[in-house]
């Protein structure tokens, strides 16, 4: 008898997995839940919005450097936003957690702008001259 096995890798499946436990954790925090999962999640989320849009704007590193990098960038990110929200005595939850979705939504939504500003991504769609 012959074994058929699959050679896809299952990371895209755990990628999903860890997107919908954030967005749930995110769920949590705004809707002021009182489940135990709530804090988990939320700090996978406050972790991980942020990390995924540094990481789509820092896409000339190599894989480990660019989730090492973004990862140190969201934990900025998150720190500012909270040094922030005292500075001003603002400090919430649900307050955090939409200023931390907010900035990392606007740097993915103006990531395409400034590659089409600078033109960074002309050199990726240009073919290769021919050396003779």
């Amino acid at each position: 008898m012959q074994t058929i096995r699959n050679k896809t890798s299952s990371l895209p499946l755990l990628a999903g997995a860890a997107t919908a436990v954030a967005l749930a954790g995110a769920l949590l925090a705004l809707t002021d839940s009182a489940s135990a999962l709530r804090g988990p999640c939320t700090l996978l989320f406050l972790l991980a919005a942020p990390a995924a849009a540094l990481a789509a704007a820092l896409r000339g590193l190599d894989p480990f450097g660019r989730a090492l990098c973004a990862l140190a960038g969201s934990v900025v990110l998150n720190m500012l936003v909270a040094q922030g929200m005292l500075a001003v005595h603002r400090w919430s939850v649900r307050g955090g957690v939409v200023a931390v979705t907010a900035l990392s939504l606007l740097l993915l939504l103006l990531l395409p702008i400034l590659e089409r500003i600078s033109g960074k991504r002309t050199q990726d769609r240009a073919t290769p001259a021919k050396v003779v």
